[in-house]
């Protein structure tokens, strides 16, 4: 993902606040049933280094749980915390699980973008 509106749109979507990170996670709804990836840190994080370093964590996290355990026709964005930088690989591996499988238990319920029309429009 590049573009800001997708960023944007993910945020309506569905969110799991984990130690090192924030998941967001919004169905698509465009037929294309491919998972997409998006990574934000902000410069609070650190300098370029060390948010260059997050974001590599985070590709190689998606990479190994996303084909399995990501959802199909989903946006999901990895958004970096404080702590991130410090937490362990596998610490990290299971946070990313972990909150997959909090946010799949939470896909069943209509969406609140679905549910309710967008009030900016």
């Amino acid at each position: 993902m590049t573009r800001r509106a997708d960023f944007l749109a993910a945020n309506r979507g569905l969110r799991a606040p984990m130690p090192g990170f924030v998941l967001l996670v919004r169905d698509r709804h465009d037929g294309d049933s491919m998972p997409r990836l998006g990574i934000t840190v902000t410069k609070k994080i650190g300098g370029a280094v060390v948010r260059n370093r997050m974001k590599r964590r985070f590709r190689m996290l998606a990479a190994e749980l996303l084909p399995t355990e990501g959802f199909e026709g989903a946006d999901h964005v990895l958004i970096g915390r404080q702590g991130g930088i410090e937490r362990d690989y596998q610490a990290l591996r299971g946070e990313l699980s972990r909150a997959l499988r909090k946010i799949g238990g939470r896909r069943g319920k209509p969406s609140p973008e679905v549910s309710q029309p967008d009030p900016q429009r």
